[in-house]
């Protein structure tokens, strides 16, 4: 089994058990969410599920997000700029930098970052328990071209 659809099954179990009736909609937008590569917003995922099925309503969409959201199976990120993102919950910890020219959102880790978050929270007398990083760029001319 591939590891989307590992995270497809855990996703529909928490919508099962979180009280949501799984509907072939529902499985379907979890599958394309699952294989997600990037940070869909909800009219992508929407656009996604409808290429193989047309049936699906927006509605759904949210409604089925809000519920994964809920049961910790979803990230959502409110990106300044762009509408809401989703990504799985289950990934590694990283953070983001958003294109503000495009809304392309590259993910990236960095060590030093990480420790120096630790270092300020001690410094201040907090343990840390959870960040989130988001920077906000412009692509230099000539950068990441080629």
């Amino acid at each position: 089994m591939s590891d989307a659809a590992r995270r497809a099954k855990r996703m529909e179990e928490a919508l099962r058990e979180g009280g949501v009736r799984m509907t072939r909609q529902r499985a379907l937008l979890v599958q394309v969410l699952a294989e997600a590569e990037d940070h869909p917003d909800a009219t992508e995922i929407f656009r996604r599920v409808r290429e193989v099925d047309g049936s699906v309503s927006l509605s759904t969409i949210y409604r089925t997000l809000a519920a994964l959201e809920a049961q910790g199976m979803v990230q959502r990120h409110a990106f300044e700029g762009v509408p809401a993102r989703f990504e799985p919950a289950d990934t590694p910890h990283h953070d983001h930098i958003i294109d503000i020219d495009t809304g392309e959102i590259h993910e990236f880790r960095s060590e030093k970052i990480e420790r120096l978050q630790r270092e300020i929270a001690e410094a201040l007398g907090f343990e840390l328990v959870h960040h989130r990083l988001e920077l906000y760029g412009r692509r230099k001319r000539g950068a990441g071209e080629g």
